[in-house]
């Protein structure tokens, strides 16, 4: 029973390291493009514009940020929550959940990196006051 229990602790102690270590950060991308302008009067929710966008088709960031490991969990429903103490509400660029955006500074190797309409939108809801609406 002593060694079962051993194998399984060593079992969860590898598998906890490898999943920490399947993403890591070498991409970046091309924004020699600017942004795209997002209309002042275009209201931006949190709910139905920006959260969607970490679970697009392609785009999975919940694939890595699910709540199992330290990373924001970027699930629908908990994202928001986690992510606010990255984010300084009126300054896109101060926020450290901005700087990293895959492809904007901490891209992820998994094989795509957020587009410019997606960043230039979170990048306008956070200059926007960053609101749970």
């Amino acid at each position: 029973m002593k060694k079962m229990k051993k194998r399984i602790s060593f079992f969860l102690m590898s598998s906890l390291i490898l999943f920490n270590f399947s993403c890591y950060y070498d991409q970046e991308i091309d924004l020699s493009q600017p942004l795209p302008d997002i209309p002042v009067d275009q209201t931006i929710s949190f709910s139905t514009d920006i959260e969607p966008i970490f679970a697009k088709s392609g785009k999975d960031c919940t694939a890595c940020h699910n709540g199992n490991v330290a990373n924001p969990d970027l699930q629908a429903g908990n994202a928001y929550a986690d992510i606010i103490s990255q984010i300084v509400p009126g300054d896109a660029e101060g926020s450290t959940f901005y700087q990293r955006l895959p492809g904007n500074g901490h891209p992820l190797d998994v094989g795509f990196v957020m587009d410019n309409a997606d960043i230039a939108l979170i990048k306008a809801w956070i200059d926007r006051g960053a609101e749970n609406n």
